[in-house]
């Protein structure tokens, strides 16, 4: 089935703690969006900040979207203002997007307490709101904030919410668990309920309070939901949005779904990296499927299973969404470890088993004095040397330095001064 997707990156993404996009780095993700094969990009809300309205205003000449439909967020119209008056809905309208998407409340609790209105006035403009959009030819992707609280609460104001969106012509109903508590049983008997009463299509916008945010979207899914909304990399306020990668490769490599197509999977690890790169943020390693520990082995155990077949400890192939294997060098190797580093850099040349027992011994040893293998390859390469070559000296070492300096951001210096061959050479590397 294909189910379609919604990233809002760009504007619920942005909402989270550190995460700052300028509007180059938004028109330019919006457009690698758009060649992932995303179907919906929420771009912002243009009636919130200069950034968004300048986004959208450039938008309209900057990009060249093939696949996707730009969207612009915002509220239903305020209670005091006629909806033809209404500011934020009238910067919807000038952000000139096919789609629009809004969000209007279905809890009691808030209509009563945050807006300080009646059941009566809360269906009205979520009604005028969607009809307005409507009549100037826009699509509307309507957002139930709070849903899954107000149902609990109050199922039938809930249900009546939806009802008024529907009714004028929302496309899709988006049950949204804003504050993230709900729990994946639970998401799905309400999909089940609200299918019941309204048929399809229907969508999930999940919040990660509860650290199952993925989960609550992929049972939605298996409950007969249509439409998933995330975030690249699960950024979003407090702690951030469903990961809309995790959700991807899931929906497609478990579950039977096309969303991007298989082909375009293979991007997945690249574009996570990217958008974290354009966020100015570290790459999560353990992130499932595109973190750089996704398919790391460091366990001898696992490595000698994994070398006979890699599914014995990986779920998937990492290729099917742009990863890698890695093996890693530690006090825990085995003796498959050292057999599939020598075999990786091509060193195994001259090396009996007992001289491989003597490596490993080795590593094991500087391990336990505190140094660090895992991703010092280099490191690994001269001690194979200094095995194969006992008797041989390579360098002496002159002295080295490093330091941490910040500009703008942390940036690491070294520099290494070594003897040759009785000749000396001075080295400088840089990093963030």
């Amino acid at each position: 089935m294909k189910i379609q997707t919604f990233d809002t990156t760009l504007r619920d993404g942005t909402q989270g703690e550190s995460v700052s996009f300028s509007v180059d780095d938004k028109l330019i993700i919006a457009q690698k969006l758009d060649e992932l094969g995303i179907d919906f990009i929420e771009g912002g809300w243009p009636g919130s900040n200069p950034k968004d309205k300048q986004f959208f205003e450039r938008a309209k000449t900057e990009l060249k979207l093939q696949n996707a439909r730009l969207t612009a967020f915002g509220s239903t119209r305020f209670a005091r203002n006629p909806v033809t008056e209404d500011p934020n809905v009238r910067e919807l309208l000038a952000a000139a997007t096919p789609v629009i998407s809004i969000f209007g409340k279905s809890w009691d609790f808030h209509t009563r307490y945050a807006l300080g209105i009646t059941e009566e006035q809360n269906r009205e403009i979520i009604s005028d709101t969607v009809a307005h959009l409507v009549a100037h030819g826009r699509e509307v992707v309507y957002d139930a904030e709070h849903f899954f609280d107000g149902y609990t609460a109050n199922p039938d104001f809930a249900l009546r919410t939806l009802d008024a969106a529907k009714q004028a012509g929302a496309s899709v109903l988006v049950l949204c668990d804003t504050n993230g508590g709900t729990l994946p049983m639970r998401v799905a008997e309400v999909i089940a309920e609200v299918l019941k009463r309204f048929g399809g299509p229907v969508g999930i916008h999940a919040h990660n309070d509860s650290d199952v945010a993925v989960a609550n979207s992929l049972m939605a899914i298996q409950a007969g939901a249509t439409h998933v909304q995330g975030t690249i990399n699960g950024y979003g306020e407090r702690c951030g949005n469903a990961n809309l990668v995790s959700i991807l490769a899931n929906l497609e490599l478990k579950m039977g779904h096309e969303t991007i197509g298989r082909e375009r999977l293979r991007l997945l690890s690249d574009f996570a990296r990217y958008v974290a790169d354009r966020a100015n943020l570290p790459m999560r390693q353990d992130q499932p499927f595109v973190g750089k520990s996704a398919f790391a082995h460091k366990g001898g155990v696992h490595v000698s299973a994994v070398m006979k077949h890699a599914a014995t400890y990986e779920h998937i192939e990492p290729e099917l969404i742009g990863n890698r294997q890695r093996v890693l060098l530690s006090d825990l190797s085995g003796r498959s470890n050292i057999k599939y580093k020598l075999d990786h850099y091509n060193l195994a040349e001259g090396l009996d088993e007992n001289a491989r027992k003597r490596l490993l011994a080795r590593i094991k040893e500087l391990e336990h004095e505190g140094y660090d293998f895992e991703v010092a390859e280099g490191n690994f390469e001269l001690l194979v040397l200094q095995e194969r070559y006992p008797d041989r000296k390579f360098f002496s070492l002159v002295g080295f330095d490093v330091s941490t300096k910040a500009y703008g951001g942390d940036r690491s210096e070294a520099v290494a001064s070594i003897i040759v061959n009785d000749q000396g050479h001075l080295r400088a590397s840089a990093g963030a």
